[in-house]
């Protein structure tokens, strides 16, 4: 049973998402950073967690017309938005704790601002190693707050206002990831206005090493549905 907030608060969110002053805030820097990050990578197959209405992801599609970009969210109300932005990008509606995809699909896997509605977010780490290729790279980039009892408040606050979300300190995504195999190469403050000098966003930067082995779990849950590639 899934235990993180509910679709229909994405999908109500969908209908504002795209607002320029909502981007310029707080999705286009962090989309400035994972661009950045992957400058130099040869990464041909992208999937993008949690993406919304797909502004990051037709970005990649239109900066990497040779790649495979894979756009997947919980929210249909979200896809119905990014399929009607392009047809560049394959989307998959899924859920990040139990992702639609083979083992080792992509190059690449990127996540802007989703991670902290992940209501697990051990098991979404996991799979996001399980389907990165050895050598491939996840770049989540989040708030991550300054100390566990900030994480703890704000965390207890958003299950009384009923959709519960947690930023974890950069310390907790470096302890998820290396936990679920990779190795963190980096992780780094993205700067951002209003707000982001108190929470600010960080770029974890984390690298599934060549070689490695990954045993998938068998009780992930089926794939929702919906918009496919």
């Amino acid at each position: 049973m899934r235990t993180g907030p509910q679709q229909w608060f994405f999908d109500t969110w969908s209908a504002f998402y795209d607002l320029a002053p909502v981007q310029w805030a707080t999705y286009w820097p962090v989309h400035d950073a994972i661009v950045a990050a992957l400058r130099g990578r040869d990464a041909t197959r992208i999937l993008d967690v949690g993406c919304g209405t797909g502004q990051l992801s037709a970005r990649l599609a239109r900066e990497r017309p040779q790649a495979r970009i894979t756009g997947c969210d919980f929210s249909a109300g979200m896809l119905r938005h990014a399929a009607a932005r392009t047809d560049a990008v394959g989307w998959v509606r899924g859920d990040a704790c139990g992702l639609p995809f083979r083992d080792r699909s992509f190059d690449a896997v990127v996540s802007t601002e989703a991670f902290h509605w992940f209501p697990d977010q051990q098991r979404a780490a996991d799979e996001l190693f399980r389907v990165v290729a050895p050598g491939g790279v996840a770049l989540v980039a989040l708030v991550n707050t300054p100390a566990r009892f900030v994480a703890d408040g704000i965390h207890a606050a958003s299950r009384l206002a009923g959709e519960p979300f947690r930023w974890p300190t950069s310390a907790d995504m470096r302890a998820l990831f290396e936990n679920a195999g990779f190795a963190v190469s980096a992780q780094t403050r993205i700067f951002r206005l209003p707000g982001g000098l108190l929470l600010p966003p960080v770029l974890t930067c984390a690298v599934r090493p060549a070689g490695s082995r990954h045993q998938p779990a068998t009780d992930h849950p089926p794939p929702l549905g919906g918009y496919r590639h």
